[in-house]
């Protein structure tokens, strides 16, 4: 890996496009290195992974909605599937964002954490779309992931957004549109343009995860997807983008991101270096913010001895700012204690999320946030004693280790009525790669056949498993086999939209 070096331009300061982080990114994305088959065959398990979340969530708002969008534009002789509506094709701009609104939706795929934060598996559903509508073999999907990821990870690695209140999204626009760019061996110059556009246009404020969480926040990645596969449109049909992004004086930076005497190190891989970014990546176990992993199997273990809850005074989570500012009290939203709340709200809500785990011994991606389970009075009650902290020790754990070696879990200090005690800590969730039971092709197949077996019968949940081992394999080349038929009469019609 090499660091580059990135700082906005002075006024009339010049320098060759080469020299700038988006041509950089663009590079990469050119570069045909040699394959790593441990990040292609994560690469194809996160597609599982994608999937089984989507299956779940098929008939959750958003995503009907979102359905319903790529349903209207009508059936397309070369096009894209949307999951749960098996082989047909439609607009691949609809049915990527349908899918990626289906995966975002639940919370419940991959997340990587460095200077900022992402879930990157985000981008699969737009590449997905733009491989079949261009009808790419599994193994060009596959390496598209690969770049994605990588250019994703190493953003985050590098910019951090959340400080100056920018969505992490940002980051996501450039990852699809170079992911594309490899898909389709498109050359540097074409790929640049296309990650400028992207970059400019993906750009939004944090407060998609603030106060009380909206829906759209299942729609931000595949809104950002569809910038992306825009953005590469409009570069193959030789138009140019606004640059330098990142570098101008009214560029990403020097206006968003620091100001004008900001500097980013941004790694990216070395000419001819294998793109490995995925394997630093984590999936999720519960569908909850990724802060709150570690918290459920912290309440597992704590359940059975922290004794009645009516003898609890208080809870305080010690942890790392970033949760308590995120997701604990340093956010200052007293909806993260509100039983009426919106599901968004509670899958980013600390409290809500150790209380539900501490009472039930498990979590379950629509149970645990039924309203009836939500409202239950000893559940706000017992919710309202929680609260977090920020402890400098769990900052600096996570803070400064690289990234795999990050702690997102915390110490948990439970207190009596008679001032005495209980406290439990763990360091990461059990599905982290340094977990006690980190996920493999075993927990990415059972996690998609638990999920998506509600809604999808036994031989089609079979039927997308082998086409994902062909591809694996170099044999899938129909890519509309990476499609998932919802069982008869399963989904919900969406209100009609604009068009």
């Amino acid at each position: 890996m090499r660091l580059h070096a990135v700082r906005p331009l002075k006024p009339q300061e010049r320098r060759p496009r080469e020299d700038e982080l988006a041509w950089k990114i663009a590079e990469v994305a050119a570069d045909g290195a040699p394959d790593d088959p441990a990040a292609l065959e994560m690469a194809a398990m996160r597609i599982v992974d994608d999937w089984a979340v989507a299956a779940a969530a098929l008939n959750r708002p958003s995503v009907i909605s979102a359905r319903g969008a790529a349903l209207d534009t009508g059936l397309r002789p070369r096009g894209a599937t949307v999951i749960g509506c098996g082989d047909a094709l439609f607009d691949p701009y609809r049915a990527g964002y349908a899918n990626a609104t289906a995966i975002r939706e639940l919370d419940f795929n991959d997340s990587f954490f460095a200077a900022d934060s992402s879930h990157p598996g985000d981008v699969i559903g737009p590449l997905a779309a733009v491989a079949q509508g261009r009808g790419l073999d599994g193994m060009a999907l596959l390496r598209g992931i690969v770049t994605a990821y990588e250019i994703q990870v190493d953003l985050v690695k590098g910019i951090a957004l959340n400080r100056y209140r920018i969505d992490h999204v940002a980051h996501l626009g450039p990852a699809v549109a170079a992911g594309i760019g490899t898909m389709l061996s498109l050359p540097v110059p074409v790929i640049y343009q296309a990650v400028n556009l992207a970059a400019q246009l993906a750009v939004s404020t944090r407060q998609t995860r603030k106060n009380r969480i909206s829906s759209y926040k299942a729609n931000a990645p595949g809104h950002v997807g569809q910038i992306a596969m825009l953005a590469v449109d409009r570069a193959m049909r030789g138009e140019s983008s606004p640059a330098p992004v990142y570098e101008g004086d009214y560029g990403i930076l020097a206006i968003l991101l620091g100001g004008p005497e900001a500097e980013v190190q941004v790694p990216l891989p070395e000419p001819g270096e294998p793109k490995r970014a995925i394997l630093e990546t984590y999936p999720k176990e519960h569908s909850a913010g990724y802060h709150g992993q570690a918290l459920i199997d912290l309440a597992y273990k704590m359940r059975d001895r922290i004794g009645p809850e009516d003898d609890i005074r208080d809870i305080v989570i010690r942890t790392k700012e970033l949760t308590h500012l995120v997701m604990g009290s340093g956010a200052g939203d007293p909806e993260k204690w509100d039983p009426h709340a919106s599901r968004e709200t509670l899958d980013h809500s600390a409290m809500f999320i150790f209380t539900v785990a501490l009472q039930d011994g498990v979590w379950d991606h629509d149970n645990s946030y039924a309203p009836d389970r939500v409202a239950r009075p000893d559940t706000v009650a017992l919710w309202r004693k929680v609260r977090t902290e920020a402890d400098d020790a769990w900052t600096r754990a996570f803070t400064d280790p690289a990234p795999l070696d990050k702690a997102h879990g915390g110490r948990v200090v439970v207190t009596y009525a008679d001032g005495s005690t209980y406290e439990e800590e763990l360091r990461v969730a059990n599905a982290h790669p340094r977990g006690a039971r980190p996920f493999g092709p075993a927990e990415y197949r059972a996690k998609f056949l638990d999920l998506a077996g509600p809604a999808v019968d036994g031989v089609e949940c079979a039927r997308f498993l082998g086409a994902v081992e062909r591809m694996m394999a170099g044999g899938l080349d129909d890519l509309t086999q990476l499609s998932l038929q919802a069982r008869p009469g399963i989904l919900r019609e969406a209100s009609p939209g604009l068009f």
